[in-house]
């Protein structure tokens, strides 16, 4: 059964009850605007937001809330950013720090963003929406000082006995019984990373900014009795969590793995939401991390690729298929450096194909939400396109001397189409799509083994050819002077033509193929050899094994 499916059928049993009712089923999810946020970030959010797509897919009515937090105070650094000129913010609210001038050594405009959460926050925000998913956005801080957050302020300060019994049941921590679960902003220096609430009258608290609570940041030792309403005070994550449950009536919210450790924060954000706040705890499943590279990624420290980069990288149904294509409870480890790129393509090709014939099985209903619903109801007429292989369109973008569109009806022709090969003006959208892409791809990411550049001269390399490898090149062109047609043969005729040269001349398949890379790309590997000769100029092809045998 697609993931997707199976999660639909739980919501449906834990939350029938709503369901039958016709209520509104809230599904939410976050991120903290600390810095540019890395493309892992986009595991959580697309588990919220294909369930979103799945209820409305079923008819139930839901809203998809998307929270930016910029209440959160800084407490890392990102490595692009100077430290000289942050290091007086380390501690503030995130919406309380002014907006980058300058990211790893380049000047950056504002784009309208008033302040260091919301300059990252669009970011994201924009890379969200290029990969197809359209949440309600919204800010912490509006809903700390539009005063929606007070109820659960009062509840928690008079229940601070509870969350500290709960923190020390669930995870072990011990909280002294003057620790209250609420963090103020300073009135002197703005910070809330270095306050400690320490007493609670039920209208007002005391705090006092310590110059050494953390390491991170110095407090400025200033102690106050305040209102902690209306954005004054904002709560620790793992009461933050559950407040923001209670507050706008969550139904569906899940989280990471490492949320879901035991004892971690979704253990006691489920006691706090229950014996603090009197809320139930939402329907929520644990997802794996999103990798780059086998790493998992840190935006406070500037590690990983960004959501924005990534997304820009590929088109929207392939990033999805790279979001979608595994379970939730499945790693995903994308690798731009490698071949996730070429073999993303060549999975959305392949489900495709397989779309053509079948509607309804579980890679059916994978495909389908690789598109955006509005796409959904005319995806049968829509790959009725040729799709070239990724790696063959990479190889072409490579080889200006190539009629590009030329080629690429070649490879349909090779297929054996209905049509006869003549590309119709879907292919030429898709394949200049992917030519596109794929010049992305190879100017930014691309391993060597997908870099070719054809040599107008003969290599130095060829030098080091062996004696069986020049005899079979020689014996290539032979094969090649006497073909009548002025064109090079298709790249499933010379297939075989290699083929029978390797068994002629009784030479290893490495180096038959070696010595062709070697000859015309001055490398020892390259694309399939067939095919990379068949697109070439027939009277070059002959001239370049003759002075390579020679």
């Amino acid at each position: 059964m697609f993931w997707l499916d199976r999660i639909f059928g739980d919501i449906e049993v834990q939350l029938k009850d709503k369901i039958a009712s016709g209520k509104t089923l809230l599904v939410r999810d976050e991120k903290t605007a600390s810095g540019r946020v890395h493309v892992g970030s986009m595991r959580a959010l697309v588990l919220h937001a294909a369930i979103a797509e799945r209820l409305g897919e079923a008819g139930i009515p839901h809203e998809f809330k998307y929270e930016m937090n910029d209440m959160d105070h800084m407490d890392g650094l990102p490595a692009y950013l100077d430290k000289a000129v942050y290091e007086k913010e380390m501690g503030k609210p995130l919406y309380a720090i002014p907006v980058p001038e300058v990211i790893s050594g380049f000047s950056v405009q504002a784009d309208g963003a008033t302040n260091f959460a919301e300059f990252f926050a669009n970011e994201y925000r924009a890379a969200i929406l290029k990969a197809g998913f359209k949440p309600e956005f919204y800010y912490a801080s509006e809903l700390y000082r539009s005063g929606k957050m007070n109820e659960a302020i009062r509840l928690a300060l008079d229940k601070a006995e509870v969350v500290r019994r709960i923190y020390k049941e669930v995870s072990g921590a011990e909280r002294k019984d003057d620790w209250f679960p609420l963090l103020t902003m300073c009135e002197q220096c703005g910070k809330s990373g270095t306050t400690r609430v320490v007493a609670w009258d039920g209208e007002k608290v005391t705090y006092r900014c310590l110059p050494k609570a953390v390491e991170w940041a110095v407090g400025c030792g200033h102690e106050a009795h305040v209102s902690p309403f209306d954005g004054r005070a904002k709560f620790p994550w793992k009461i933050d969590w559950p407040a923001k449950w209670f507050v706008l009536g969550v139904d569906i919210e899940g989280g990471g793995k490492d949320h879901y450790s035991k004892g971690g924060a979704r253990d006691v954000a489920k006691r706090i939401s229950e014996e603090v706040f009197n809320y139930p705890e939402p329907f929520g499943v644990a997802n794996e991390f999103f990798l780059i590279g086998g790493k998992k990624m840190s935006s406070s420290k500037g590690a990983g690729a960004s959501a924005k980069d990534i997304v820009a990288l590929v088109p929207q149904h392939i990033f999805r298929l790279a979001l979608f294509g595994k379970d939730v409870n499945q790693q995903i480890n994308f690798d731009p450096e490698g071949d996730t790129i070429p073999l993303l393509y060549d999975q959305y090709d392949k489900l495709a194909e397989g779309y053509k014939t079948n509607q309804t099985d579980d890679y059916a209903r994978l495909f389908q939400y690789l598109h955006a619903a509005s796409e959904r109801p005319g995806l049968l007429k829509a790959v009725e396109r040729f799709l070239p292989r990724f790696s063959q369109v990479a190889f072409l973008a490579q080889m200006p001397h190539m009629d590009f569109f030329e080629e690429i009806a070649k490879l349909k022709h090779a297929e054996k189409r209905e049509d006869g090969g003549e590309l119709t003006e879907a292919d030429r959208a898709e394949a200049t799509e992917r030519r596109e892409y794929a010049q992305k791809w190879l100017d930014a990411y691309a391993p060597e083994k997908f870099v070719f550049k054809l040599q107008t001269e003969l290599p130095e390399a060829t030098r080091a050819l062996s004696t069986i490898q020049k005899k079979a090149l020689s014996a290539l062109a032979d094969c090649l002077k006497v073909e009548p047609a002025p064109q090079m043969p298709s790249g499933e005729a010379l297939h075989h033509k290699l083929h029978e040269i390797k068994e002629s001349e009784e030479i290893a398949p490495g180096e038959l193929f070696s010595a062709i890379y070697l000859t015309f790309l001055g490398k020892s590997f390259g694309p399939k050899a067939g095919w990379f000769l068949s697109v070439l100029e027939k009277d070059f092809v002959i001239k370049r094994l003759q002075e390579a045998s020679a």
